[in-house]
Parts: structure tokens; C-alpha cells; sequence
């Protein structure tokens, strides 16, 4: 136990030293989950503060403009500017001024109607419902198109957005307009309703419920673990660093001249810098519950979760600490680990789920990420923060983050032991 302290003393003294790992450690993640919270959080909201103006050419001037202009005015997202020219919108829009230019063509209600009419008045007259006989048009009314204009720098995920309620809009219109004149056509009485318009088939959304109130996520729940997780993996840089330190300060050989083991130097270190990752999980908490409401962002609600927070955070910890002591055991130079340290913790959030949702990506790289331990360490702050988990329903996850701190530190102790055997 006293070489296991001494260890761990030596290296506090070490990082107390070195104030740009300190910096990084502590300042960068705080100043990260701040930057990204303020960024997302208009998404969380269910009343967005900050509406996206929309360009309107209306030259219908009819029926179907108008309920259109309902409609989009119905959104709390939208601030409809209105423009008398196509040409006009085009260029603003493809200018990157607008996101988006919406143009109703010419006489859409009119046509709209005609078709309408042509297909109720085909129907009755199968049926034998109409006095005189159909009079075959012609020709059918030509197809009508919404043209929709966008930024080039628009996202998908905006545009399919768009497209699918103006798509819903049209489609509530055309099939009030077929009611409307099949109510024509069968009814004398214009104000007698024969069919009912409203909407029959609704949906409504149930959400995770705890003393009888709603669960309701929102930014900071969903930033603060998963940049905490980021700050947390972010030690095996300065860990690996120090390591190779000793290795080219000849720290490391006056240490095996001496009747330590191996694996009581990475005791020491795993003491050490689990404590640091805690401190670092204990910041991300004071900001978010302190901090995010004093600058307009939502209070981080941590209310009968902290034992298990910081049960997902030390077990995260020790994984992160388990791949920052392989690290360091097997890289001999500054120019290796701190390179490759950084961009492996990189890749192992963006496969985790840190930096894209994990059900979005590829079916082959959602498998691959049941292999990141950051995803772990995900699921685990998320089942505690948002779907209210106890600690028998995170067993899993910090049980796969202790394995990976085991399995890690066996090999760097091995490996070690290999290397050093004359």
C-alpha cells in the first residue's frame, strides 16, 4: 500500500507540473460542452426562439395559395416573407440569403378544381347519379408542381423536413376539395353536411413519465454526458505522454531498479487520474446545473441521479485509463502517442455516438460501434439521464467498461513484462 501511494504522489507531482495538460484536461472540455450546448439547443426546444424566414411567390392568387399560407403560418419555425417574382426568390435563395423559396404556380386552384370535378362527376355517372351524361373532356388537367428552391448548403434532413408538410398540406387539400364537391353534387342543401373533413386518425406521443410529470429531454442532458464522456477518454493523451516521458527521462529504469511491480506504477496512475476524471465529471455537472440557466440554456436536472452519474463516470474512467496505460506501455516516443492519442479518441466518439446518433449510421457501422467503449459509456449516462435506469439496468454497460479497463491493463502489464525479460 505504501508504493501504491508513493506511486500515486509522484504522479500528482507530475501533473501538478504540467499546467498545459492541466488546461486541456479541465478548461477544453468545459469551454467544448458550452460552445456545443448553446449550438444544439434551439433543436431541443419545443418552441423554436429564432424562426427561418421562407420565401413565397404566391401566382395563384386562390383557394389553395391561401390554405397553403395557413398552414405554413401555423409553424412556430417559419417566418413567411413574401416576393412577386420566381426570378427574384430564385436568386436570393441560391444567393445563400434564404434557405428556402417556396413558388405556387399559376392558376393551381383553378386546375385543382377541375380536376377534381372531372373525376366526382366520372364517379356519379357510373353510378347513375348524374342527369345528363358525362362529357368526356377533351383531354385530363395537366399535373400541377410546387416548385420548391434551396440553398445549396441546405441539409437533407431540412429538406425532407419541408417536402413532407407541404406534401401532407397538398394532400389535406386536394381530399377536402373532393369532399367538397362531392357535397355539391349530392347535396341541394350547400350548408347540409354530408362528410365529415376533419382528420379521424390522429396520433399522440407518450414519453417516460417520474411523480407524475413528463421526462422531457433536452440540450443538456444530451451534451453534458456525452462531452463529458469526450473529456473523460481525452486523459489517455496526457497519461500516454507522461508515461513515454519516464521512458526517455530514465524516470522509468530508476523505478526498475527499485522492488516495484509494474503493475503498482499503474496503480498509482489509475488513482491519480480517476480522481481527475471525476473532478472533470464534477465541473460538467456544476456547469450544467449552475452555469446553463444563468445563460439562457436549460438546467441540467441531476435530481436522485448523482450516485449512479458518477458510478457510469468512474467506470468510464478506469476504461479510458485502461486504453491510456496500453498506450503509453507500448508507444516510445512523445511523436507517437500524442498524435495517435488524440485521433483515436476522435474516432472512438464518432463511432460511440458522440458526434452522430448511432441509429443514423450504416447497419455495418452500428455494429462496429457496440465495440467503441465510449458508446458504453453513452448508453450508460443516457439510460441514467433520460431513461430513468437503475443500477441493475446499467449493469451491462459499466460491466463492458471494466472488462475493457481489465483486459487493457493485462496487456500493458505483460507486454511490459516481455519487453524488460533478458
Amino acid at each position: 500500500m505504501h508504493k501504491l501511494i508513493a506511486s500515486a504522489y509522484k504522479e500528482t507531482l507530475l501533473l501538478s507540473r504540467d499546467l498545459g495538460g492541466l488546461a486541456i484536461l479541465f478548461v477544453m472540455p468545459l469551454v467544448l460542452v458550452i460552445t456545443i450546448t448553446l449550438i444544439q439547443d434551439s433543436s431541443f426546444k419545443t418552441i423554436n426562439d429564432t424562426k427561418i424566414p421562407v420565401l413565397v411567390v404566391d401566382l395563384d392568387k386562390g383557394s389553395v395559395s391561401q390554405s397553403i399560407f395557413e398552414g405554413l403560418s401555423t409553424s412556430n419555425s417559419l417566418e413567411i416573407i413574401t416576393k412577386a417574382s420566381e426570378e427574384e426568390a430564385k436568386r436570393a435563395v441560391f444567393n445563400g440569403e434564404y434557405q428556402l423559396a417556396i413558388v405556387i404556380p399559376e392558376n393551381l386552384s383553378a386546375v385543382l378544381q377541375k380536376k377534381v370535378n372531372y373525376n366526382v362527376e366520372g364517379i356519379l355517372a357510373k353510378f347513375g347519379l348524374e342527369e345528363d351524361s358525362l362529357q368526356i373532356a377533351e383531354s385530363v388537367p395537366k399535373r400541377m408542381e410546387i416548385i420548391l428552391y434551396f440553398d445549396p448548403a441546405t441539409q437533407q434532413s431540412f429538406k425532407s423536413s419541408v417536402k413532407n408538410g407541404i406534401d401532407r398540406m397538398i394532400s389535406q387539400i386536394e381530399t377536402q376539395s373532393i369532399y367538397k364537391a362531392f357535397q355539391e353534387q349530392l347535396s341541394e342543401d350547400e350548408e347540409e353536411a354530408i362528410f365529415e373533413t376533419e382528420r379521424f386518425i390522429s396520433y399522440k406521443e407518450m414519453v417516460p413519465t417520474k411523480d407524475s410529470k413528463d421526462i422531457i429531454p433536452n440540450s443538456a442532458q444530451h451534451n453534458v454526458p456525452a462531452w463529458a464522456l469526450f473529456a473523460i477518454f481525452f486523459i489517455i493523451v496526457p497519461l500516454s505522454i507522461n508515461m513515454v516521458k519516464e521512458k526517455t527521462q530514465g524516470t522509468f529504469v530508476r523505478l526498475r531498479t527499485n522492488p516495484v511491480h509494474y503493475a503498482t506504477v499503474l496503480g498509482g496512475k489509475t488513482v491519480v487520474y480517476l480522481t481527475v476524471c471525476l473532478i472533470q465529471f464534477s465541473l460538467m455537472l456544476i456547469i450544467g446545473v449552475y452555469l446553463f440557466p444563468a445563460i439562457g440554456l436549460p438546467t441540467l436536472d441531476v435530481a436522485g441521479r448523482l450516485p449512479l452519474l458518477f458510478t457510469v463516470a468512474a467506470f468510464a474512467g478506469l476504461a479510458a485509463i485502461g486504453l491510456g496505460l496500453l498506450l503509453g506501455t507500448v508507444a516510445k516516443t512523445q511523436e507517437q502517442s500524442a498524435p495517435f492519442g488524440a485521433t483515436f479518441v476522435v474516432i472512438l466518439a464518432a463511432l460511440g455516438g458522440v458526434w452522430v446518433p448511432v441509429f443514423v449510421m450504416p447497419k455495418f457501422m452500428q455494429l462496429v460501434s457496440n465495440l467503441s467503449p465510449m458508446n458504453w459509456g453513452l448508453n450508460g449516462f443516457y439510460d441514467v439521464f433520460l431513461r430513468n435506469s437503475n443500477l441493475k439496468e446499467i449493469l451491462p454497460e459499466i460491466g463492458l467498461l471494466f472488462m475493457f479497463f481489465i483486459i487493457t491493463t493485462v496487456i500493458s502489464i505483460v507486454y511490459n513484462e516481455k519487453k524488460n525479460a533478458i
